[in-house]
């Protein structure tokens, strides 16, 4: 399978531009700088990101260029490109006018490739304090701005046996309005890349790929109803259909009839799956924990101990099945070298080497959105596919103070009520992410003749595209309304309803 190499420097763009290739239908992956692999024949062009670090620095992160200049296409963007510069010795230096923001490109070459289908002058978005202020030997300008005079390079024509280009600004940004182009022609053009990486494709290859992995032995799998886990489950099914065994867990912490629903669906998609009712359990860890962090690791705690009890179970299994994506990959490796992690693998949490089980992740290249179109590709029931992100501690994390089973009834039936609105309003897919959050705030309420002093909901919708940050849900007045109104006449013990309006940042999605 052909694919583009990109390699990190630590910029905070890297993974948009794997996104951006990736929609060209091109498959391609993130190493660390450091831990460039071979050159194979499935790697057709290699992309040096963008850095925080300036080259001038004593300990800037540094790429002997020797074995790979001229072994294949290869683009540098920003860091990238003032790398090459610095490392076959042109003049790089603190700019005098730093460029941030939006600029204009002015080609002074109109025939290259890496042009093509683009606006002699196009807006282009710029974040350097380093500039190229003059090419090395072997180099010419292709385009400049008004502030930079080298803003594209590439290599004069018999300098590398492979073409090398530098540009300085970043086009993997929609604020370079056609810098999806320069990357496609980049990616499509110079590297001649086919652009036949489809869902199809990653099925029947990963499929296959799974068979020669697991061979005639068996894996053991937690689902958690989500898309992640529920699109590997499918692949693995797929490949090895009743070596695949599967347990979906009601803490007692789920959205209302979710665990039944749940385990319905997957049944009927021909899964090889236990249910496993330990809501008292957990009910019992969790008796006069207020503290989020707390409540969060009891729930993690006892999550693996079902696991080691169903793995005793099940000695018969050698793989432990999980739906680790891309963005868990990336996050997990520094390019910094082993000794810094950006964020510990959350999917694998030590069970492996406690368990003695081989891993297979079937979607660990896949962003979350090529994940559902996967699934899609899958057949995956909508129910499934489209269903709201929804927190590993459910419910626990959105009833805030201790948990009770009281407590959790009364979530699930407001919960319940929120979210039967939200799809017969058709407002349902119109939102990334909406639940209902317990407040351990009591106010006092008339109902009838009587007073009372009952506790609060307060609702919470977002929208976003991966969960970094999040806009809240302008949901329309009366709408809302109407939720308030049958939350409070519905579900006793709750005489008030609020609605969450912060973003994210300076707040989270989740209140704890």
């Amino acid at each position: 399978m052909e694919k583009i190499l990109i390699l990190d420097f630590g910029a905070q763009y890297t993974q948009l531009i794997a996104r951006r290739v990736r929609e060209m239908h091109v498959y391609c992956e993130i190493v660390p700088y450091n831990k460039m692999p071979e050159l194979t024949p499935d790697i057709k062009g290699v992309i040096l990101s963008g850095s925080p670090f300036s080259v001038k620095q004593p300990d800037a992160l540094r790429l002997d260029l020797e074995n790979l200049a001229g072994q294949r296409p290869l683009l540098g963007i920003c860091y990238g490109a003032q790398l090459i510069a610095d490392y076959y010795g042109g003049t790089v230096a603190r700019s005098e006018k730093r460029e941030y923001g939006k600029a204009t490109l002015e080609q002074h070459v109109a025939d290259d490739t890496f042009f093509a289908q683009t606006s002699r002058h196009s807006q282009v978005w710029m974040s350097h304090g380093d500039t190229i202020l003059h090419l090395p030997e072997g180099f010419e300008i292709l385009a400049g701005t008004e502030s930079i005079p080298v803003a594209a390079f590439r290599s004069s024509e018999g300098r590398f046996a492979e073409p090398v280009y530098g540009i300085q600004f970043h086009p993997e940004v929609y604020h370079s309005l056609e810098g999806f182009q320069f990357l496609k022609n980049f990616v499509l053009g110079i590297c001649q890349c086919s652009g036949d990486w489809t869902p199809a494709h990653f099925v029947e290859g990963t499929v296959a790929a799974l068979r020669e992995q697991i061979g005639s032995e068996k894996v053991i799998m937690a689902l958690s109803g989500g898309v992640d886990s529920t699109v590997a489950a499918m692949l693995l099914h797929r490949a090895i259909g009743d070596q695949l065994f599967c347990f979906f867990v009601d803490n007692g912490l789920l959205r209302k009839n979710e665990f039944q629903n749940v385990l319905d669906s997957y049944q009927n998609m021909g899964l090889n799956i236990e249910g496993v009712d330990a809501k008292q359990r957990f009910y019992d860890a969790l008796r006069g924990v207020s503290n989020p962090e707390g409540k969060r690791k009891i729930i993690g705690g006892m999550f693996i101990e079902i696991f080691e009890e169903e793995s005793r179970a099940h000695t018969d299994c050698h793989w432990l099945g999980q739906g680790t994506i891309y963005p868990d990959v990336i996050e997990s490796i520094s390019v910094h070298g082993p000794s810094v992690t950006i964020k510990s693998h959350h999917n694998v949490g030590g069970l492996p080497e406690k368990l003695h089980l081989k891993i297979v992740e079937p979607l660990r290249m896949l962003f979350k959105d090529e994940v559902r179109r996967v699934g899609k590709e899958l057949d995956i029931p909508a129910n499934i596919l489209n269903r709201h992100p929804f927190p590993g501690p459910g419910l626990g994390i959105r009833i805030l103070g201790d948990i009770t089973p009281e407590k959790v009834q009364m979530l699930q039936d407001a919960d319940a009520i929120y979210t039967e609105k939200l799809r017969a309003h058709g407002l349902y897919d119109q939102v990334w992410q909406a639940g209902t959050i317990l407040l351990p705030i009591q106010s006092v309420g008339v109902m009838g003749d009587e007073r009372t002093y009952e506790q609060t909901i307060a609702l919470r919708a977002v929208n976003s595209t991966d969960g970094m940050t999040a806009e809240w849900s302008r949901l329309p007045y009366e709408f809302l309304a109407e939720v308030s109104s049958e939350i409070i006449n519905n579900v006793r013990g709750i005489n008030r309803v609020v609605y969450d309006i912060s973003t994210k940042p300076p707040a989270t999605i989740e209140w704890e």
